[in-house]
């Protein structure tokens, strides 16, 4: 006689992450303990928060030093145009900075959410709600944000005391300003307030996941299920329109007063911003223009349409490579263009003082773009390692069907190289509108020899070497990041990646 058989019970889905179904919670087991905080994609916005917080202690440190250089110098404390304009750029840069930390962030979520999608689906089954497992979700990004904030306050103001000592001995000054300054808190408590903004904007997903995903599986959303959202075309358009509006504002008012950059700032947010909501629905047919390029070979045409058939993805991907690009190229524009014309008003070449100031401002505000744009690297770095790790499946899949390891890093390389080349033309366009409009709006009021008394037509400048460096480092950083991850994940056997 055959000895009896027992069967297995069977096993549950497998999922990214255990829920934790006390709690309701949708991140991994032991969140209370603060597990959480080793998922990947965390760390690195632990490092944006923190990045951003000495960003913006060190723009009050060296905005404070200068400001007591010029009123302790009889030969330069009597320019009010310069105090002006150095005060307003100050301001800017850190709105510029929270703006890039809070995109970084919100998308850097919205992917973490994505690949949560099957756990927080299980949750639902159970009788967890949406908004408790989006409030869950907020929680922790307020609680990275509060973690990166309080180190960056930290090592920036260390950084600043340093810096501040190695300006007073390079000018040769004894300068009596603190570096230890109460406004120091502030960029800090802003940034941990972003996180957590970044955090429930990218977590909106949430409320869009159903208990049946945890049996059916999900399904990224197409491009046309996209279009189709009517508020997101809505308020998409809307701020473009708004912000296109304030932008030809602050021309106007920059013919009569540098406050017009003001004004031009805020329609550059704007406008940014519905051109990062739109992204899904701008982006493919871009994309679709792009794809000529690659031939039709079955790698390069398989990259094209993952491009397109995963829009969402895809334009993650994209608004950071346009967001970096776009500051850099902005900013140096703007500060040529800005040089070009102080130097014109003071017919032909400025004093040997107000030259030395403008080199030195320049190099700092170049600096602190740099952090801005390093920032942004940072956050297509990350999305691009998670995204590759969430596509372990889909991969395994291509290796099943008959491509060899090779073959699929190639179509990773070119979906990458494919919404590079989109991204960086894309950018560089947005990057020398808006430095013009920056140039135009800051000193449209400068009167230039010989026009005398007629408002300033601000021609933009374009520094080509600068830009060139720009895109091909955004180029390698792009490649880099999607091909390590990439040969990581088909390291492993198709059978264990389709089991995920």
């Amino acid at each position: 006689m055959s000895a009896p058989v027992t069967r297995r019970a069977p096993a549950a889905p497998r999922t990214s992450a255990s829920p934790d179904v006390a709690s309701g919670s949708a991140a991994p087991r032991g969140a209370g303990s603060g597990a959480w905080l080793r998922e990947r994609g965390m760390g690195a916005t632990v490092l944006v928060a923190a990045i951003s917080t000495a960003f913006g202690v060190l723009l009050l440190s060296a905005t404070g030093y200068i400001g007591a250089w010029l009123a302790a110098d009889p030969t330069l404390g009597g320019s009010d145009m310069v105090t002006a304009i150095i005060g307003v750029l100050s301001v800017l840069l850190v709105g510029v900075a929270v703006y890039v930390a809070s995109i970084v962030t919100a998308n850097t979520f919205a992917t973490i959410i994505a690949g949560r999608t099957r756990t927080i689906a299980l949750l639902r089954l159970i009788g967890a709600t949406a908004r408790s497992q989006r409030r869950t979700v907020a929680g922790q990004g307020f609680a990275v944000g509060v973690i990166g904030a309080v180190i960056g306050l930290v090592s920036g103001t260390a950084a600043a005391a340093v810096l501040l000592r190695w300006a007073d001995a390079s000018l040769g000054i004894t300068s009596d300003y603190a570096v230890l300054q109460p406004t120091l808190v502030i960029p800090a408590v802003v940034v941990a307030l972003t996180t957590w903004a970044g955090a429930w904007s990218g977590s909106r997903r949430v409320l869009a996941v159903t208990p049946l995903q945890a049996i059916s599986g999900s399904t990224p959303r197409s491009h046309d299920d996209l279009a189709g959202a009517r508020g997101r075309r809505v308020g998409a358009i809307l701020l473009l329109l708004f912000g296109a509006a304030l932008l030809a504002l602050g021309v106007v008012v920059g013919l009569v007063s540098p406050l017009g950059v003001v004004v031009a700032f805020f329609g550059g947010v704007l406008s940014f911003t519905g051109l990062a909501l739109a992204a899904v629905l701008i982006m493919p047919p871009l994309l679709r223009l792009t794809g000529r390029l690659f031939g039709r070979s079955a790698a390069a045409r398989l990259a094209a349409e993952n491009a397109l058939r995963y829009p969402e993805r895809s334009s993650r991907m994209a608004i950071g490579v346009v967001m970096g690009v776009t500051l850099v190229v902005m900013f140096a524009v703007a500060n040529e263009s800005v040089k070009a014309v102080l130097s014109a008003s003071a017919g032909g070449e400025p004093p040997a003082e107000m030259n030395q100031l403008m080199d030195t401002f320049a190099a700092i505000m170049m600096g602190l773009v740099a952090v801005s744009a390093v920032i942004a690297a940072v956050g297509l770095v990350n999305l691009l390692t998670i995204g590759v790790v969430q596509r372990r499946r889909e991969l395994g899949l291509l290796r099943a069907l008959g491509l060899t390891s090779r073959q699929v890093r190639r179509v990773v390389l070119l979906e990458a190289v494919h919404v590079t080349i989109t991204s960086l033309a894309l950018g560089l366009v947005l990057g020398i509108l808006y430095g013009w409009i920056a140039a135009q709006s800051l000193l449209g009021a400068v009167r230039v020899p010989p026009a005398g008394e007629a408002p300033t037509l601000v021609a933009p400048a374009v520094p080509w070497l600068p830009v060139l460096v720009v895109v091909g480092a955004t180029a390698v950083l792009t490649v880099v990041a999607a091909v390590v991850p990439t040969r990581v994940a088909t390291r492993v056997t198709a059978v264990e990646a389709l089991a995920e």
